[in-house]
């Protein structure tokens, strides 16, 4: 399969490595002012991998025409913006795969729905979601991950091409509930990095179980399946989120409690503001969003938040 990969990020660039590697042709697209791909380059290398000279690299989107599939790992709040880049190209039939999670804020919409809008029709759309870290599979270490479209076939062939002994793919079947619940965790990591940072890491257990009953009943309202929650896209991904020190998301609460500095990308700071416009708009209440937004936007008493929000376990453990 002829790849392009749109980002040359830490995720962007295990996913080149990756497919380098069970016999796609890939090439790797990053932009001329990117350090990152300066650095690749150069040296063909990264902080985390090394890419084979089997890959090529390019700083011209334009040679995303050249491609049968296009993989697009980037800033999700920059996806419209990258939609509006590919626009003049006016590609077509083509295989759209989305290996980011989050939720516009603005507008809460899903990263499948920006693509869907902005591509040809004759195009098609699938997301790439679930657990795993760069430095794991780089070092063999095997992970489960979802491919989900609302296109049957596209799911089907994608699977089919992109499954190896490092990554089994599981078909997706609730489009909504795995976009949804994919971007959710990691506020749920915030949260996570925030109560480690707090030494309150023993609630960790209560964290998980509320979070995922609070992103259950959103993904219902949306119209998709309460259990998707409980899948890989959610649930499934907590141990790499919430526990690993690999998880930016939770790295990046612990260190806002801590009042050190954090520069690496943690799409859950975004992911919390589009989540409570999702909540209003639908009459879900999210407790645990709210937390984290009030703790990060609203300079709200960590310990006060913290200790509010888990006092609610005071009552049913199901009920909102």
């Amino acid at each position: 399969m002829r790849i392009c990969v749109i980002g040359c990020g830490r995720w962007g660039s295990l996913i080149t490595w990756y497919l380098d590697h069970i016999g796609h042709e890939v090439t790797l697209y990053g932009r001329k002012e990117s350090a990152r791909m300066q650095a690749f380059l150069a040296t063909r290398e990264n902080d985390l991998l090394r890419l084979p000279e089997s890959v090529r690299l390019t700083t011209e989107l334009a040679d995303v025409k050249d491609a049968e599939t296009v993989i697009i790992s980037v800033n999700s709040q920059g996806l419209q913006a990258l939609m509006d880049e590919l626009r003049p190209l006016e590609l077509k039939n083509k295989t759209f795969v989305l290996c980011m999670k989050g939720i516009e804020i603005g507008t809460g919409r899903r990263l499948s729905q920006i693509a869907e809008e902005n591509l040809d029709s004759s195009n098609r759309v699938a997301v790439w979601l679930g657990p795993g870290h760069v430095q794991e599979f780089y070092r063999g270490i095997p992970n489960c991950m979802v491919i989900d479209s609302r296109d049957e076939a596209t799911k089907a062939r994608l699977i089919e091409a992109f499954s190896g002994q490092l990554i089994r793919f599981y078909y997706g079947s609730d489009l909504i509930g795995n976009e949804v619940g994919a971007a959710a965790k990691n506020v749920v990591g915030i949260a996570a990095g925030m109560l480690d940072g707090a030494g309150l890491s023993s609630l960790k257990g209560a964290l998980m179980s509320r979070g995922t009953r609070e992103v259950a009943r959103l993904i219902h309202a949306m119209g998709g399946s309460e259990l998707s929650a409980y899948g890989l896209c959610h649930l499934g991904d907590y141990e790499a989120t919430v526990f690993s020190r690999w998880s930016h998301n939770r790295q990046f609460g612990e260190s806002f409690i801590r009042g050190e500095s954090y520069t690496k990308l943690a799409e859950g700071y975004y992911t919390v503001k589009a989540m409570l416009e999702l909540g209003e708009q639908y009459g879900v209440e999210l407790p645990i969003c709210r937390a984290v937004y009030d703790i990060l936007y609203e300079k709200a008493n960590p310990s006060e938040v913290l200790q509010d929000l888990f006092a609610r376990g005071l009552k049913g453990e199901f009920e909102k």
